[in-house]
């Protein structure tokens, strides 16, 4: 259970800074129930070994408060962020974060160069990958980690295009979510419907045919969001730089020329250079940053839910256009008895979304089966079924002074193409990039440079990717007779013509994009 922090015993008045900071220090390391408090252990991949936590002295109580002692005491050897031109830090150089002892009203009770706000995947990939370049970070996540990794609390995979699987390789979470895993080898797009128990496949990407540019990767993989988020938990537990505040909600956000404070609820206040609102489509951080925001919804939603079949899929994705909506078939790794597995995404309208969900297993099991054909075999629910309504959302800008939007928080968008989840870990390329060679220089990572670069960057790429998923789904979520001969004719021409197919194939590995790609993205280091 995570401890409040309790009043502190106020120490006598320092006659210098120094004095200041061993009186804070002696706080810190005697008050086990002071703010470092709701730092909890963070949960961790199945098998890791026992006492893995233990080994890393995040588990020990004594052992984190120990560290937090260490890291004070470096941070005591240079400025406070906000100082002057010519702080050091190769990305900050010191310690994720620092306590005050609250002698002084106007300290903040913690410090550090980010905030990200937020602990879904785009917030833990943005200091997976900020902590990596050595980039001292703060997450403030409101829900606690055993419900952010609860089988139940969602039920969708995501499809990581080669392109962002190398933003995760570059933050160090890759590997601890290989076994889970499953390459997308094949695309297969149908506008039809079953003729003789067959579907007529008008459009079919094979990984091999873009080898050269990705030298023979497969065109992404499907991981369970699950796993994504025990690997992403599992890498922020290694980094000295980085720590994880949960559950903690953000009341206020106030800026000022030399940094941004955020006071949390319970009272506590937290001083960076820069903040990130990584805290999806309602987020706060940018109704409190000002920033308006465009959309619509769609009338459709999207029942989520896994199946097993007889089957092996063969790494193969099926986009079948239907009129309610795309019905999406993504492969999954077997489950641990050998059960052959993919995920379904099956878009139809409200009222017929509510009967997939609520109706008995018998009769989603046949529905399914319906929907999916012959061409895995006997197919059967496996799970929960999850129900998400379908919209766009768009914010006006994506930074204000001191903060920057990532991911949902900044565009949502319709799940046609699979992309939503990779604009945000492009997001976290290009703003991670300006931060990290701002910190090496020396710099302030939250000026305005650093933040308008980011917006050039990210706001044309996520414009383009929403105007074509809407376009797409308006194009094919209809039965008009003569639309769907005419799109027929197109995905038959995209096929015939190679250098058009070979764009298509590249924008769905994430190899394509508008203006130039960071440094991530093309497999590089920070």
């Amino acid at each position: 259970m995570t401890r409040r922090p309790t009043p502190q015993t106020p120490a006598a008045p320092a006659a210098d800074p120094a004095s200041r900071l061993r009186a804070r220090l002696h706080r810190l390391r005697h008050d086990p129930a002071g703010p470092f408090g709701a730092i909890l252990p963070r949960p961790r991949l199945p098998g890791r070994p026992e006492g893995a936590a233990e080994s890393a002295g995040r588990a020990d109580p004594a052992a984190v408060l120990d560290r937090a002692a260490r890291r004070l005491e470096r941070l005591a050897r240079r400025p406070r962020p906000g100082a002057a031109a010519g702080a050091p830090g190769p990305a900050g150089g010191g310690a994720a974060l620092a306590v005050s002892g609250g002698d002084d009203a106007a300290e903040p009770d913690l410090r550090t160069r980010v905030l990200v706000v937020g602990g879904g995947l785009a917030g833990l990939a943005m200091a997976a990958v900020l902590g990596t370049a050595g980039v001292p970070v703060l997450v403030v996540d409101r829900a606690p980690h055993p419900a952010r990794t609860a089988a139940g609390y969602d039920g969708r995979t995501t499809a990581i295009s080669y392109g962002t699987r190398l933003v995760l390789e570059g933050g160090g979470a890759w590997d601890g979510m290989v076994p889970h895993a499953e390459p997308i080898l094949d695309i297969r797009i149908a506008d039809d419907a079953f003729r003789d128990g067959a579907l007529p496949i008008h459009l079919h990407f094979d990984h091999r045919e873009v080898a050269e540019r990705s030298g023979g990767a497969p065109f992404g993989h499907i991981v369970d969001n699950r796993m994504m988020r025990l690997a992403l938990f599992d890498r922020l537990d290694d980094l000295e730089t980085v720590d994880h505040l949960a559950p903690a909600d953000v009341a206020a956000i106030d800026t000022d020329a030399a940094g941004v404070t955020a006071t949390l609820e319970d009272g506590r206040t937290i001083r960076a250079e820069l903040l990130i609102g990584a805290d999806g489509k309602g987020s706060f951080v940018r109704r409190q940053a000002g920033i308006g925001t465009t959309g619509w919804r769609y009338r459709q939603t999207a029942v989520v839910c896994t199946m097993e079949h007889e089957l092996p899929h063969h790494g193969v994705a099926l986009e079948h256009f239907m009129p309610a909506g795309p019905f999406a078939v993504l492969p999954m790794t077997d489950d641990p008895e050998g059960r052959h597995r993919s995920s379904i995404v099956w878009t139809e309208r409200p009222a017929r979304a509510k009967q997939l969900v609520e109706m008995d297993r018998a009769a989603f099991d046949a529905a399914l089966q319906a929907q999916v054909g012959d061409w895995l075999g006997q197919v059967a629910l496996t799970g929960e079924r999850f129900a998400y309504p379908l919209g766009v959302i768009h914010a006006r800008r994506y930074t204000a002074d001191r903060i920057a939007l990532i991911g949902e928080a900044a565009h949502g968008i319709h799940p046609i193409a699979g992309q939503g989840l990779n604009l945000g870990l492009r997001d976290v390329a290009a703003l991670a990039e300006g931060i990290v060679d701002a910190a090496r220089l020396g710099l302030d990572v939250g000026t305005a440079d650093v933040l308008c670069g980011f917006e050039r960057q990210r706001r044309i790429d996520n414009a383009t990717m929403i105007a074509v998923t809407d376009g797409l789904n308006r194009l094919f979520s209809n039965a008009v007779p003569p639309i769907r001969a005419a799109r027929q004719l197109g995905l038959g021409a995209v096929g015939r013509v190679p250098p058009l197919k070979r764009f298509f194939m590249e924008q769905a590995m994430g190899l394509a994009g508008t203006g130039k790609l960071p440094r991530l993205l093309k497999g590089e280091a920070l």
